[in-house]
C-alpha cells in the first residue's frame, strides 16, 4: 500500500448477526455525509454460505431476502428507520457518469452508466461490487457527491478521472477540497489478469509499467519434492512461470490524484475481497458464485 494513502481497518462484528459496515475516516468527519461500504456480514441470504447481507439482485438469492438486506444495511448506515431514497445504476464497466439534478424527479429506474454524481439532498447513491472497486467523493464546500464502480474495463476508460471532471465541470466543484474513498476490493496479491487487460492499460497510460507486477505461481508439492520434478520438463520449460498481476486499487488512486484530489484527502480500505472472504464477497475467488456489497454516499439536510 503507498505512504500517501490513508487506510482504515475494519473492527470484527460483535456476534454473527449483526451488520458490519466499513467507513472511511476522512469522510467520517462531516456529519452532513452518510457514507459506508457493506460487508457479507449480518444479513438474511441463505445462498453464498447462510445468513449473508447479499445487496444485489440476482439468481439464486430471493429478491425478499435482498430487499431485507438493502433495508436493514441502509437503516444502519443513515440511523433513520426511514432511510432516503437509494440512486443505483446498471453497471455496464463503461466510463459512463450520470448526473442526478435536483429538479429530476427520483424514480427507481436505473440508467445505464459506471457513476452517478448530484448536489441533491437526502438521497443516497449506491454502487454494488465483489472485486471491483468503489470509489466516493465528496465535496464537502460545495455540497456535492460522486459514487463510481471501477472494474478493470471501466478503470481503463478512466471512470473515475471522468467522475472528478464532470463533478469539477458540471457541480462546479474545486478537486482540491474533494474527499475521495476507496472502498474494499481486489488487490494485486490476487488479480492476475492476461495480455488483454495488460494491452488496454499500456494503450491507455503512460504509468501502466508501475501498476503491473510479476507473480510466480507456487507448487508446495514441487517445493517440497524438488527432485521428483527435475526430469519433468525440460530445462527452461517449467510450467509454473510469472504472472501479471494489476493493482486495481492503486490503477484509481492515480485517477483521483491526476483529476487533482490531494494525496492526503484519498482514504482506501486495506482489506483485500479475495483475501478476506470471511467478510467480504469475491467474484474470482468465489468462482462467479458470491453475492454483491455496496458502496454508498448521501449529503443529509
Amino acid at each position: 500500500m503507498p505512504p500517501s494513502v490513508t487506510t482504515g481497518k475494519t473492527l470484527p462484528p460483535r456476534s454473527d448477526s449483526e451488520i458490519q459496515i466499513i467507513r472511511a475516516t476522512n469522510l467520517a468527519k462531516f456529519p452532513n455525509v452518510t457514507h459506508g461500504f457493506s460487508t457479507r456480514i449480518g444479513g438474511v441470504s441463505e445462498a453464498y454460505g447462510g445468513r449473508q447481507l447479499n445487496l444485489g439482485f440476482a439468481s439464486p438469492d430471493e429478491r425478499k431476502a435482498v430487499e431485507r438486506n438493502r433495508r436493514a444495511f441502509l437503516r444502519d448506515l443513515t440511523g433513520k428507520l426511514q432511510p432516503p431514497f437509494l440512486v443505483t445504476l446498471r453497471q455496464i464497466h463503461s466510463g459512463v457518469v450520470r448526473i442526478l439534478k435536483t429538479k429530476d424527479p427520483v424514480s427507481g429506474h436505473a440508467l445505464k452508466g459506471d457513476g452517478v454524481i448530484t448536489t441533491q439532498k437526502n438521497v443516497l447513491l449506491g454502487i454494488l461490487v465483489a472485486d471491483c472497486v468503489p470509489v466516493l467523493v465528496v465535496d464537502p464546500k460545495r455540497g456535492a457527491i460522486g459514487a463510481f464502480h471501477a472494474g478493470w474495463r471501466g478503470t481503463a476508460k478512466r471512470i473515475v478521472e471522468r467522475g472528478v471532471g464532470s463533478m469539477r465541470a458540471i457541480l462546479g466543484c474545486e478537486p482540491s477540497s474533494l474527499q475521495a474513498a476507496i472502498g474494499p476490493c481486489i488487490h494485486s496479491c490476487c488479480y492476475a489478469v492476461g495480455e488483454e487487460v495488460i494491452d488496454e492499460f499500456h494503450s491507455q497510460f503512460l504509468y501502466a509499467d508501475e501498476l503491473f507486477s510479476e507473480v510466480y505461481d507456487r507448487d508446495p508439492i514441487k517445493e517440497k519434492y524438488p527432485l521428483l520434478f527435475l526430469t519433468a520438463r525440460a530445462p527452461g520449460h517449467s510450467n509454473i512461470g510469472p504472472q501479471r498481476h494489476l493493482d486495481l486499487m492503486e490503477a484509481n488512486r492515480r485517477q483521483l490524484l491526476h483529476a487533482g484530489v490531494p494525496k492526503d484527502n484519498i482514504w482506501a480500505a486495506e482489506e483485500c475481497t479475495s483475501c478476506r472472504t470471511d467478510l467480504l464477497f469475491s467474484h474470482r475467488r468465489e468462482a462467479g458464485y458470491t453475492g454483491r456489497m455496496m458502496g454508498v454516499v448521501g449529503l443529509i439536510a
